[in-house]
């Protein structure tokens, strides 16, 4: 099956700067690993998209947060700025280092890779698309944090709805932090469906994400939030998704999957505290490539830019599109599995994790519902 991959190599501005947990070099490094071990042939296309306009933007963002945002990083790639200002619109997180990147340019052709999977996909011309440099999930309509300036989750989901006329979009966030910026987007709408799997919000960022989050208004229940334990390993994946995610996906029927996330859930990546290996990885690219061949004659946009173990991060991508696509590629562990891991200390916890959100969603979901 060929299926289309996002790319362009100006990706590489999203860089945050020397020294900044979030540099541009992914966005060089992964494409030539990808080449490497899974020769393009009939496997897959990299098709270039245009940069999101600022009407595009305005379906996701305020025009005065879309404003500042281009001026303010326009202006630090050019040299040192002012933080005046800065705060109104971002958290500390996103203020650039040394040296940053167009990261505001590079920001837009995020969204514009969104929707342009998005259009490939209705259109029929692929089943399954990935979006490389995607998968900004903390921004918000007015405020810019954790490494995001836009939302291509939100937009994605936002332009099937409006642009294509779909009623019932599922997100599915495996990234390790909270999407929180996505569930505000959609606490209150019923047509999409929020499922997000991170580690517990009470030991990282962004400290959203409990399994109490359950949606407002006609959206209540449409939100589902599996706050997992840390170092929670492939059986706690394996368990969260056929107990929840696959059963709850099942009746709510959507027309298409976007699931965003990269390699930051592995048990090696610098700045969590999960226990994903690249058997996880493949596992969850699977599950879901199952779950859209099942439910939604097989369409899935993939959004990946996360991770922060750069050893790490080119063989944990490519696993996840491994998986999502069907195309087998041999990869080995590019760590050593901690022995403790191997013992699956973490999913006992797991466990009373899953009970817990079954038990806060079981009048919203029948499928959650005791047998």
């Amino acid at each position: 099956m060929t299926f289309a991959i996002l790319y362009r190599p100006e990706l590489r501005e999203y860089n945050f700067g020397s020294g900044h947990p979030f540099e541009g070099d992914r966005f060089e490094v992964f494409p030539d690993f990808l080449q490497q071990k899974l020769p393009k042939g009939n496997n897959y296309q990299i098709i270039p998209a245009d940069p999101a306009t600022d009407d595009d933007l305005l379906l996701i963002c305020r025009k005065d947060y879309i404003d500042f945002t281009k001026e303010f990083f326009r202006a630090a790639n050019l040299g040192p700025v002012s933080a005046d200002r800065f705060s109104q619109f971002h958290s500390g997180d996103n203020f650039p280092a040394r040296h940053p990147g167009k990261i505001e340019e590079a920001a837009r052709l995020s969204v514009g890779q969104a929707k342009a999977a998005a259009d490939l996909v209705q259109s029929g011309e692929y089943k399954k698309a990935v979006s490389i440099g995607g998968g900004l999930h903390h921004a918000k309509r007015a405020y810019g944090e954790g490494f995001c300036l836009y939302n291509d989750v939100a937009f994605t989901a936002l332009y099937l709805l409006q642009k294509h006329g779909l009623e019932r979009v599922l997100i599915l966030d495996t990234d390790a932090h909270a999407g929180n910026g996505t569930m505000e987007y959609f606490y209150e709408e019923p047509r999409v469906l929020f499922i997000d799997l991170h580690q517990d919000p009470r030991t990282i960022y962004p400290g959203t994400g409990f399994a109490d989050q359950t949606g407002a208004g006609p959206g209540k229940g449409f939100t589902v939030n599996i706050p997992l334990p840390p170092y929670a390993g492939d059986d706690s994946y394996r368990l969260a998704f056929e107990s929840i995610v696959e059963p709850v996906a099942l009746e709510f029927q959507p027309q298409v999957i976007i699931r965003n996330g990269g390699s930051d859930p592995h048990f090696a990546d610098g700045l969590t505290n999960l226990g994903l290996t690249l058997e996880g990885f493949r596992m969850i690219g699977e599950k879901t490539r199952s779950m859209a061949d099942e439910l939604c004659d097989g369409r899935q946009i993939d959004l990946i830019a996360s991770g922060y173990n750069k050893k790490v991060l080119p063989y944990a991508w490519l696993t996840l599109i491994s998986g999502m696509s069907g195309i087998p590629v041999d990869l080995k562990e590019p760590e050593p599995i901690p022995a403790g891991l191997q013992t699956g200390a973490a999913f006992k916890d797991t466990k009373k994790v899953v009970g817990e959100v079954k038990q806060t969603l079981k009048d919203y979901w029948t499928s959650l519902r005791p047998r």
